[in-house]
């Protein structure tokens, strides 16, 4: 059996990030990445990730992480905006009314680049890094004294070598299939895990391609991160066109699981749905049907916009789950913190959340090389609250939204969006804002009070029989 002091499920940010805490604090650190690398990683090291949207400004504060200290190849391209496009309104916003450190609006990056800079640095601060390696089960014995005695948490690896360890991180993203169990064994009878965080209901998914863009559509499209609201039907459903490098970008989607057409109200009013569709479209049809939608009148969309074969996952196309579940304290009583799209910290509802699941992970290495984890779910609130606070708020009030009521937001926000000068996003004292203006903004705060004190928490820590 081999033993260290934090070991950690999971090799993509989060789990990194943890690793590399750990070990700059003097613990022995090991990760467990059962993934299988992406095609478009030669080196074979890293884990079967997915590139990411990209991050805004003040996110590179949350996540600790400057992008100034990436190597050539990471960061892909600089942002100056997000638009946001509904059926018949649009919304602009080029600065996000935040404070933060980095000078742009935000970037876009390489994620494979990424993880595999995250890989080596945990490595470089002495912990290890396991790829193809997956965890069967977690034993945990409470009554274990730790250190030189006993581990607490004995890992069953599909290999037959077995991991010794006195801490135990949980980062195996969304689709969490170690982190249910592990959890159920420390509910009380009647509760599960999986009522919050099974993958299906707690998910969306989410499908995208590489694609080659016409010059003038690249240009078009340069420095923004561009969504389309109220297109296609579901909660927090929406596609969308990412520029990379060069005239690349990543044009995808992500919607709920499962959705059933025949419970779709109103469905002649999506632009991306057609008469005929007998079931919600593919993620693939979806992005055809965006393409032609914006750029068809002009362009022949397969012609004009070729895929990148050699890029992304699998011959240019990526398919994968993102959270869309508000988050779970850990039990760190027993030694165990749950981080980044496990714990259901990162949201479908921004695409993602890697500066999240860095910043958790981060968190939990600290605490864990200190031999107390026991501050780990305050913290995080601390470091991370306010985003999700935002984002969870902002996920229920447009919870049933359709195209009309994109439209009559997209509105209501141009009229409370703030002089270009001034420092906020929107500014509700306004006195022209209007009475569709008002309720959207006492919607929000009304939405941010019922999660306050950290009320967006689906499982607490009292919750655990420790």
């Amino acid at each position: 059996m081999k033993r260290v002091d934090v070991a950690i499920v999971g090799g993509g940010p989060a789990g990194t990030a943890a690793a590399h805490a750990a070990a700059s604090n003097g613990a022995s650190a090991m990760v467990l990445e059962k993934g299988v690398p992406r095609a478009d990683r030669p080196s074979g090291l890293g884990p079967d990730s997915t590139d990411a949207a990209g991050i805004l400004d003040y996110w590179v504060d949350i996540m600790d992480i400057h992008p100034d200290e990436f190597p050539e190849g990471v960061l892909l391209h600089e942002l100056d905006r997000a638009e946001f496009v509904g059926p018949n309104r649009t919304v602009t916003m080029r600065h996000t009314g935040i404070e933060s450190s980095y000078d742009e609006f935000g970037y876009t990056f390489h994620r494979a680049r990424f993880d595999d800079w995250l890989r080596g640095r945990c490595e470089e601060a002495g912990a290890e890094y396991h790829v193809k390696t997956s965890v069967k089960d977690v034993e945990t014995d409470l009554d274990a004294a730790g250190g030189e005695a006993e581990p607490r948490h004995l890992l069953r690896v599909k290999n037959g070598t077995n991991v010794g360890a006195d801490f135990l991180v949980l980062a195996d993203g969304p689709q969490r299939t170690l982190t249910m169990p592990v959890l159920d064994r420390l509910l009380p009878d009647g509760k599960k895990a999986s009522d919050v965080l099974g993958p299906r209901k707690a998910n969306h998914i989410a499908y995208q391609e590489h694609r080659e863009l016409p010059p003038e559509v690249a240009e078009e499209v340069r420095g923004a991160l561009k969504f389309w609201w109220g297109y296609m039907p579901g909660h927090t459903a929406y596609p969308w066109v990412f520029p990379n490098d060069g005239e690349m970008a990543r044009v995808g989607l992500t919607m709920p699981i499962g959705m059933d057409l025949d419970e779709v109200e109103g469905r002649e009013k999506y632009a991306l749905l057609r008469p005929e569709d007998e079931r919600i479209p593919t993620g693939k049809e979806y992005v055809r049907r965006i393409l032609e939608h914006e750029y068809g009148d002009e362009y022949d969309v397969e012609a004009d916009f070729p895929l990148a074969e050699d890029r992304g996952k699998r011959g240019g196309t990526e398919t994968y789950a993102i959270s869309s579940t508000r988050p779970v304290d850990s039990p760190t009583a027993a030694g165990i913190a749950v981080t980044g799209g496990a714990m259901g910290a990162t949201s479908a509802f921004h695409e993602g959340g890697d500066h999240l699941a860095v910043r958790t992970g981060a968190i939990a290495g600290e605490l864990a090389a200190a031999g107390d984890l026991s501050a780990y779910n305050d913290r995080w609130k601390e470091a991370t609250g306010d985003e999700v606070l935002r984002n969870v708020s902002f996920a229920d009030v447009v919870h049933d939204y359709g195209p009309d009521d994109w439209d009559r937001t997209f509105k209501h926000v141009n009229t409370l969006m703030t002089d270009e000068g001034s420092n906020g996003l929107i500014d509700t004292s306004k006195a022209v804002a209007g009475f569709g203006a008002a309720k959207l903004a006492i919607a929000y705060k009304r939405r941010k009070r019922k999660f306050r004190n950290g009320k967006y928490v689906q499982l607490r820590e009292s919750d655990y029989v420790v």
